[in-house]
């Protein structure tokens, strides 16, 4: 980042940050803020949370801890962070009704459409380029759920909202249904003040309704027992004791964020790439496994679905079958996939087999629930 360009009066500065964040709206971003970049303040937590093993398989959490709480360090000359929250629910998308079917297929809303870090990454950059024409030789990077960036005390820090417990960032006149995404600069900005309240009180309705109790404590997620993480991150076998809880969830969860009272708030995406392809979110589980692995990926090009692979996608809607009402052309479907040539495929459809037969004999709920979860709402 360099050093070299003329350096800018207090009220030059304050100007340019007014000039930011209109120019952040003007690019579709709802909400934007100016921090610094100490973070020493996560130290003590961050560190808990990965010696507990919070974070599972997700290894890469565990490396540059200390470029995590001094993102100065990541991007060498770093003086200020500009924060951003995008927002991803598409307009006229259910999501509860879809839930409540079992032979549907549920996709966590935000990932319907294009990959969002592609989306945000693509505005920010050019944020970026429209300061450097103007600056000359501004030193910035953007980020979007990438790198050892801890994006939501960032958000915090900047003034987009408070953390909730269940660990996302809300906004009393956005909920939580947005996403986030940062702008380093090499630029002494003013900075915007944190967002220090906290509006949860004694609420507790995301930490209730975890379908495989996840969130382990008021502002703690236990990442291992996620579902967003079973069905994304997790490569291997899905542990046997949360597959009766997933439902029909077939890539992430949005169970904390439609129970949230703050989400009455939440407003609709007019971003277009964020609209559904493929009607994803309306397909049975059996259309989704009718796609060989070239359909899943010609479907999926330029979508967050594809960090699953199609090794995963199987084995998640393996799971998802064996939660579904059943049936002749279910079983039969379950059948074939015993058969397919991967053992972690096999396993999953085995299970699923085994789990429809015996609740057809026990006559059990069509989806398990977790004893401590409460119902999503009507």
């Amino acid at each position: 980042m360099s050093n070299s360009r003329p350096q800018l009066s207090a009220e030059q500065l304050q100007a340019l940050a007014e000039q930011i964040k209109q120019r952040a709206a003007e690019l579709g971003f709802q909400q934007c803020g100016i921090t610094g970049t100490d973070l020493s303040a996560e130290s003590e937590q961050l560190r808990a949370w990965l010696d507990k093993g919070y974070q599972g398989e997700m290894d890469y959490l565990n490396n540059h801890f200390e470029k995590r709480i001094d993102p100065s360090q990541l991007v060498e000359g770093t003086q200020r962070i500009i924060c951003v929250r995008m927002n991803c629910l598409p307009p006229e998308v259910e999501t509860l009704r879809v839930l409540r079917q079992p032979d549907q297929a549920y996709i966590s809303r935000y990932t319907m459409g294009r990959d969002y870090h592609k989306v945000m990454r693509k505005k920010l950059t050019q944020l970026g380029k429209e300061l450097n024409q103007q600056l000359q030789e501004l030193g910035y990077r953007a980020f979007v759920d990438s790198a050892p960036v801890l994006e939501r005390p960032l958000a915090r820090n900047s003034g987009i909202g408070w953390q909730g417990k269940h660990t996302l960032i809300l906004n009393r006149e956005a909920g939580s249904w947005f996403l986030l995404g940062e702008l380093f600069v090499d630029i002494p900005l003013p900075v915007d003040p944190p967002y220090t309240a906290e509006h949860c009180g004694q609420c507790q309705a995301c930490i209730d309704i975890c379908p495989t109790q996840a969130i382990v404590a008021p502002y703690q997620l236990d990442a291992r027992r996620c579902i967003s993480y079973l069905t994304i991150e997790l490569k291997g076998s899905i542990p046997e004791e949360f597959r009766p809880l997933i439902g029909n969830r077939i890539f992430g969860c949005d169970d904390c964020q439609l129970i949230c009272p703050w989400n009455r708030f939440a407003k609709r995406s007019d971003e277009a790439d964020f609209t559904p392809r493929h009607q994803l979110d309306s397909k049975s589980l059996l259309e989704l496994l009718e796609w060989d692995e070239a359909t899943f990926l010609k479907k999926t090009e330029g979508s967050a679905i594809r960090r699953t692979g199609y090794t995963g996608w199987l084995r998640n809607i393996a799971v998802a079958l064996g939660n579904s009402n059943g049936g002749d052309r279910i079983e039969a479907a379950l059948k074939t996939l015993c058969e397919y040539p991967s053992e972690l495929i096999q396993e999953h459809a085995r299970w699923a087999l085994n789990h429809l037969a015996s609740r057809t004999e026990n006559r059990p709920q069509p989806i398990a629930v977790h004893p401590r979860a409460a119902k999503l709402p009507d």
